[in-house]
């Protein structure tokens, strides 16, 4: 599986180590589920530091998503050419 941890570094002046680490465990694991994603579905499949009590925590945690998406969009999938349509 891609390293998630890599894709999330450039998130780092956005967002503390904290979150970062805690999103290096929840993302994996929702990507390995199916059916119903809850908390506890999510510690179940999160590996070594992925509690439950640590699910909450990170969803209980606020976000700056907006800024958090459109910097993933630049590193990642921004090509200079190309033409976007935003839509909201």
């Amino acid at each position: 599986m891609i390293d998630i941890l890599a894709l999330l570094q450039h998130l780092s002046p956005h967002l503390d180590m904290t979150t970062i680490r805690q999103m290096s465990r929840i993302i994996p694991a929702m990507l390995a589920m199916t059916g119903r994603v809850t908390m506890l579905g999510i510690s179940r499949w999160a590996e070594k530091g992925g509690s439950y009590r640590t699910v909450q925590r990170f969803f209980h945690t606020v976000l700056p998503w907006a800024t958090l998406f459109w910097l993933f969009f630049k590193q990642h999938l921004f090509e200079e050419r190309a033409t976007y349509i935003l839509a909201g």
